[in-house]
């Protein structure tokens, strides 16, 4: 299994003024790494999944994920967008998103990674941190560290 998260799925200025076409930018990054085979079938997996509940929480920040089967391998992306993005949190929109990707039936992993994640993300250091990160690399060490405990 390869990493979770790379510099190739790190968007620093990411593009999008709404959650659809801001989530298929970091989409089109997966797909272009082999970790999703479908790009318009993983998206109408997100789509569903972001219909139930909006995946945007306090502080600034988009989770949106789903479980499909045009996901290859349990894959995080993340995007920084500087007029930031409405993902339905009533602080308004996020400037930090990322997306969790997991394949059908991988069992809870998916799950595992958004409670780690979300667990990090209501301390201020680490949103800070991740607003300040100067390169893809910055981000991937900082996610390694404080979410995947490497």
């Amino acid at each position: 299994m390869s990493e979770l998260i790379t510099t190739a799925l790190v968007d620093l200025d990411l593009q999008g003024s709404e959650r659809g076409e801001a989530t298929a930018n970091l989409v089109a990054r997966l797909a272009a790494e082999g970790r999703v085979t479908d790009e318009s079938g993983f998206m109408t997996a997100i789509r569903d999944r972001e219909a139930q509940m909006p995946t945007g929480i306090e502080g600034g920040i988009g989770i949106p994920h789903a479980r499909s089967e045009y996901v290859t391998e349990p894959t995080l992306a993340f995007g920084r967008s500087a007029n930031g993005v409405d993902f339905g949190s009533a602080d308004g929109p996020a400037d930090l998103i990322f997306l969790i990707a997991a394949p059908d039936g991988g069992g809870s992993e998916h799950m595992k990674i958004l409670a780690s994640l979300a667990r990090r993300l209501v301390r201020e250091s680490f949103r800070s941190a991740l607003r300040g990160a100067s390169t893809p690399q910055d981000v991937v060490d900082l996610v390694n560290k404080e979410v995947l405990g490497r």
